[in-house]
């Protein structure tokens, strides 16, 4: 998956847009639950050797929050690292190259859009009424 098909995907499937909050990397985007506004998917291009890679050459990543059980496994899976710039505890990283299926890249933004959704109060209040 590119990082064009990932903004797409997220616009039509979350009604998210993307943000651009930095002028000095103008082309890293934000998306945000419009309840909380907290980010569920940041994408961004940096060099490939901030992830361990061999090369300077630039790479589009997305980073998506995670089940911190999961995170140990997941980081040892093609096209997946440990979060770059943000914690790595509950974040991680998504080589947009190829390298991670897209159905896999999916199922990440969908955990972490559910991670980082608005919390429903009252709802155990309700249902024991």
């Amino acid at each position: 998956m590119t990082r064009e098909e990932l903004i797409e995907y997220i616009s039509s499937q979350y009604n998210a847009d993307a943000e651009y909050p930095w002028m000095t990397s103008p082309k890293n985007a934000v998306f945000r639950h419009i309840g909380n506004k907290k980010w569920f998917a940041i994408i961004m291009d940096i060099p490939r050797s901030k992830l361990g890679l061999d090369s300077d050459e630039e790479i589009s990543i997305a980073d998506f929050k995670c089940d911190t059980i999961l995170i140990s496994t997941l980081i040892q899976e093609n096209g997946i690292y440990p979060a770059y710039h943000m914690n790595k505890e509950h974040w991680i990283t998504v080589a947009l190259d190829g390298s991670c299926a897209d159905e896999k890249i999916k199922w990440l933004l969908d955990r972490s859009f559910e991670l980082t959704a608005p919390k429903v109060k009252g709802k155990n209040k309700q249902a024991s009424k």
